[in-house]
Formats: C-alpha cells, sequence, structure tokens
C-alpha cells in the first residue's frame, strides 16, 4: 500500500491520478496549494509527493526545498510542462526523484510513482537486527539468525555504520544483501537523507552510465534532454549498487573516481559535478578472482573492499532454520489468509535437509507455497514442496504440467486474496521463464534473446522469482495441484 500525496490545483491533473491509482490499497492525497499540501506532507506522511511546478500560492522549487526541510527521504516527483523542464531537472540536481511532463501517460505515472514508494519503502521500513527494538507503530524487515555467522555480520554492521565509507557486501543471491544495505544507511549520520538503490545486472550496459551519473542533451541518439543521474539526485545520502559484479569496465572507472574525489562527468558533458554519496555495494560474484583475471577494475575492488560483509548462505547457517521459518510465517500467513501456527516436526527435518541454493529468497517461496496448499493450524511435510520432499519437480520431466489455472484461482479466492492480479502475473511469469529456460538447457544469454530481455534482466527475474538451474530448471513456487 503506498500513500500517494499529489500538490496540484488542475483538476483534470487529479482526474489522472485517481484513474492511475483507483486500487483500494492505495491511499491518494490531494492539495490544491502549496500550503495545504505542505500540512499533509507534515500531518500523513506520504510515501510519495508528486508535486506541480507552478502552484498559486508558491513555486514548486520553494515548495520542494519545504518538502526536503520536514522529510528528505520522501521522495518528489515534479509536474512540469515542456517550457518549464529546466527548472525541473534544476529541482532533480537538488535530489527530486525524477518528473513527469504534460500531458500525463497513466501507464508512465503509475511506473514512475511504483518505483517511489519502492525506493521510499526502502529507507523508511526499518531494517533491524536481533534484539533491536522496533519502533511502535511501524513495519520491520528483521535480519533473523543467531548463528555465529550471522552474529559477526551484526557486528561488522554495528561498527561500519557510523563511518562514512564504501562497504562491499558480498553473499550469495538470495542471502539478504539488500537488507544489510538498508541495515547500515539507517544506522548511519545520512540515515535522515535519501536512499537509492540499483541493480547494475537489470540495466543495459548502455544505460547504466547514464543511470548513475547522467547526461547531457544530444549525448547519443534519444538523448533528447539533460538527465540528472543517481550521484547528483543522492546527494548527502546512500547509493546501493546491487550486482555491481557486472557493471561495465567504463562505469567502473567512473564510480572509482567518484569513491577517489567525489568528482565525474555527466555522459557527453565537460562540467565537473561534485557527488557527496556514500556507495555500499553488493554482488554475488568472486570479485577477487574476476579481478585477476582482468574482468574487474583491480583499483576499485581494494577502494570498495576497505570494508567487507560476507553473508553466509542458508545451508551453512542451519542453527537459524527454525527461527527463520518461524519468522516468515508469522509475516506470510496474515498475508495469505491463514492461521498457520505451528510446523510438524517432519516438515522442519525435511527443510533442514534441503540444500537451498536460493537462500532466503528460496525459503521465502517454499514457504507462500506451502501456504498456499495448508490446511489447518500445522504445517504438514506434505504442504511443501516435491523438491524440499526429496521428490523430482514437476519440471524435470520433457514437458511441465500445464498451470491448472482454475483450481489455483480458487484457491487463492477462497484465501481471500487481496493481491491476486500480481500473484497470477508472478505464477505466469515464473512459467514462462522456466519454459523457455528449459528450451535452451539452462543457457540465460539464448533464453534471454527468446524473451526479448536483456541478460541481467533475466538474472533479475530467475533470482525474483525462486527459479534454480541446475541438471533440469526447477520453479521454486507451483499452484496447487502440479
Amino acid at each position: 500500500m503506498a500513500k500517494i500525496l499529489v500538490i496540484d490545483d488542475e483538476s483534470s491533473i487529479l482526474h489522472a491520478f485517481r484513474r492511475a491509482f483507483d486500487d483500494p490499497d492505495d491511499q491518494l492525497l490531494t492539495a490544491a496549494d502549496a500550503e495545504q499540501g505542505l500540512a499533509l506532507v507534515s500531518g500523513a506522511e506520504p510515501d510519495v509527493v508528486v508535486l506541480d511546478l507552478n502552484l498559486p500560492d508558491a513555486h514548486g522549487l520553494d515548495v520542494y526545498r519545504r518538502v526536503r526541510a520536514i522529510d528528505a527521504r520522501i521522495p518528489v516527483i515534479f509536474i512540469t510542462g515542456h517550457g518549464t523542464t529546466e527548472t525541473a531537472i534544476e529541482a532533480m540536481k537538488q535530489g527530486a526523484f525524477d518528473y513527469l511532463l504534460k500531458p500525463l501517460e497513466l501507464a508512465h505515472v503509475r511506473d514512475l510513482v511504483e518505483r517511489a514508494a519502492e525506493i521510499s519503502r526502502l529507507g523508511r521500513v526499518p531494517a533491524v537486527v536481533p534484539d533491536e527494538p522496533v519502533p511502535a507503530g511501524t513495519s520491520a524487515d528483521m535480519l533473523v539468525g543467531r548463528s555465529a555467522p550471522m552474529q559477526e555480520v551484526y557486528k561488522a554492521i554495528g561498527r561500519v555504520a557510523p563511518q562514512d565509507l564504501a562497504v562491499l557486501v558480498l553473499g550469495e543471491s538470495g542471502t539478504g544483501k539488500e537488507l544489510v544495505a538498508r541495515a547500515i544507511y539507517q544506522h548511519s549520520r545520512r540515515a535522515a537523507g535519501p536512499f537509492l538503490a540499483v541493480n547494475c545486472a537489470a540495466i543495459p550496459e548502455t544505460l547504466l552510465e547514464s543511470e548513475l551519473f547522467g547526461h547531457e542533451k544530444g549525448a547519443f541518439t534519444g538523448a533528447d534532454r539533460r538527465r540528472i543521474g543517481k550521484f547528483e539526485q543522492c546527494s548527502r545520502g546512500t547509493l546501493f549498487l546491487d550486482e555491481i559484479g557486472d557493471m561495465t569496465p567504463l562505469t567502473q572507472a567512473k564510480l572509482l573516481r567518484v569513491l577517489q574525489d567525489g568528482r565525474f562527468e555527466r555522459v557527453g558533458g565537460n562540467e565537473t559535478v561534485q557527488a557527496d554519496v556514500r556507495v555500499i555495494a553488493a554482488t554475488n560474484r568472486d570479485l577477487a578472482q574476476m579481478a585477476a583475471a582482468g574482468e574487474f577494475r583491480e583499483d576499485l575492488y581494494y577502494r570498495l573492499g576497505v570494508v567487507t560483509i560476507t553473508l553466509p548462505p542458508l545451508r551453512e547457517r542451519a542453527g537459524d532454520l527454525p527461527l527463520l521459518v518461524d519468522h516468515f510465517l508469522r509475516r506470510f500467513s496474515p498475508e495469505m489468509g491463514k492461521e498457520v501456527v505451528q510446523v510438524a516436526p517432519e516438515a522442519i527435518e525435511l527443510l533442514g535437509r534441503y540444500a537451498w541454493p536460493g537462500n532466503l529468497r528460496e525459503l521465502q517461496s517454499v514457504l507462500r507455497q506451502a501456504l498456499l496448499r495448508a490446511q489447518g493450524p500445522v504445517l504438514l511435510a506434505d504442504f511443501l514442496p516435491p523438491a524440499v520432499r526429496g521428490e523430482a519437480p514437476p519440471e524435470a520431466g520433457p514437458r511441465a504440467a500445464s498451470i491448472d489455472w482454475e483450481e489455483f484461482l480458487d484457491e487463492r479466492l477462497r484465501a481471500g486474496s487481496r493481491d491476486l492480479y500480481a500473484e497470477s502475473l508472478a505464477l505466469m511469469e515464473r512459467s514462462l521463464v522456466s519454459r523457455v529456460l528449459r528450451h535452451t538447457g539452462g543457457n540465460q544469454l539464448q533464453a534471454a534473446k527468446i524473451l526479448g530481455i536483456t541478460r541481467g534482466s533475466l538474472r533479475t527475474k530467475i533470482r525474483t522469482l525462486g527459479i534454480t538451474i541446475g541438471r533440469s530448471v526447477a520453479s521454486g513456487d507451483d499452484p496447487p495441484g502440479r
């Protein structure tokens, strides 16, 4: 659920936002002038603010500065006409999230606001370590575990968070690297500033440099106006660079310069821009080996690796498994309309035997699937997916079983789902990606070409959807009845 505040005096703009955000889970607040809008920023604490540059009682830039003074973590999106884009760009240089051009396109409006809301959630939802109090009246994402390796992670977060140094977080996919980055940010001296995240593997190589450092008008085909990159937007804040091992050599060189002296140039520009940004980087790849092989800049690796936090894979923290299962069940059961309060010993034993190649992300996927099948207050071993029970998953055969959509929809409707559209899309996407990967024998480059997406985007989907690639391609979730 996102709380969106639109400050604009045009009724057509407000009507467009009501059409774009008609979901009851979204809360849309509106204000016709700066005074009313700023009162709502203070009192309602919105996740995202959408702000017109031309208000009847104040200029949008002045209102933006006052919003930043109230809470610099709130992403602000400007609404602007073509004639005022330079002012909107100036606002982005001061830390605004982005801007929308009139006339508004609903699909673009929704996409941009949803991305801003996710950034807001990353910065504002507490990422807490064990024994740390959760602020009253708030939800929190917790780092769960009492094993010796996780204790070392908690100590490292406590040591490095107050220091204004770059941090490198290492670990396999699904181990919780983003959560560690958020914990460092929220315990740092920059906690009142913005927190932005960029997945370097999900952005095409040709666009990543522009995404981070911005570009000038005419810098390349399609660059019809100046773009402000994440380093300028994130001034006095923290920038999380996920999957940094996928960064191109040219972008690595510019990142090194930022880390060394805090300066860079936009793509196609000569103006030197000063950046006051703390960088937290993460990867599941062996950067030391990549540096030795000449695949990653050695000087950048050493610059990032001054402070390194290594997250253990789930298979190396077996003692934490019961805690994690209990934590995720308490979190997922209400979401899915279930009342599971206990896990059968046989189910815990099977979960303990499994190798967890997808780590925490796969564990969450397995538990969600088990909850879909669960009946009653106890999670039985029979509710676990075949792979965890030691059986060959349906996907391992020459053809995957077809999705029984009617059974799936009936089950989710009985469960009182409040997110059926997203659940159905995720199931379809998981089935599609798994099927194409089986067709290519696990070759991700070929699969990306067939799907018409970048290899980085495919890798992100594989992780997000809980798909494992071994001798066969297996999906972490199956619909009921498969």
